[in-house]
């Protein structure tokens, strides 16, 4: 299991808050975002975490806290079906599920917004690579999931919130 401490650490480094600008409307994060729009949402299925119950979770990067979401019911299974059978979908400590919502980045961008929203999704999985790496946690990216079936588990309605990328974490295991 990953210790409290280090979820913490690993959500800060993909999503955390450096600074917030009150005069200015935006946040900046630990991981760069195109205009500072932050269209990614951070939700996290957790299976083995100290302290914590497993189920949905959704990262608050302003008071730095988890928000429970709810219990899905087969979660391992379900996560695992939903990732087109990859099995480390569910036999992690934890699964980062990152969803856009395009408006965010959209209202400025127009017709560069896919663009920036797929680059800031790739700036948040590098950064969880490099943090893991940090406290010897091994990460493996998913991009190949049925986008129904994780956006349906997730509760994302799959047009102005759908989920983009996804990484599961653990310890590694020396053989």
């Amino acid at each position: 299991p990953l210790s409290l401490e280090e979820l913490s650490f690993l959500l800060w480094a993909t999503q955390g808050l450096r600074q917030k600008a009150e005069h200015r409307r935006f946040s900046l994060r630990t991981v760069p975002s195109g205009g500072a729009r932050q269209p990614l949402e951070s939700y996290i299925a957790l299976f083995k975490v100290e302290a914590l119950a497993p189920g949905l979770y959704r990262y608050l990067p302003f008071p730095h806290s988890l928000c429970f979401e709810r219990d899905i019911p087969a979660m391992s299974d379900r996560l695992r079906e939903a990732c087109r059978g990859q099995v480390f979908a569910s036999d992690c400590a934890a699964l980062f599920i990152w969803s856009a919502i395009p408006y965010r980045t959209e209202y400025r961008y127009l017709t560069e917004a896919k663009k920036i929203i797929l680059q800031d999704s790739g700036h948040a999985c590098q950064n969880l690579y490099l943090a893991a790496e940090a406290i010897g946690c091994g990460v493996c990216a998913i991009g190949a999931y049925d986008q129904g079936k994780i956006d349906g588990l997730v509760g994302l309605d799959g047009r102005d919130e759908f989920v983009i990328y996804l990484a599961s974490v653990g310890k590694r295991i020396i053989l």
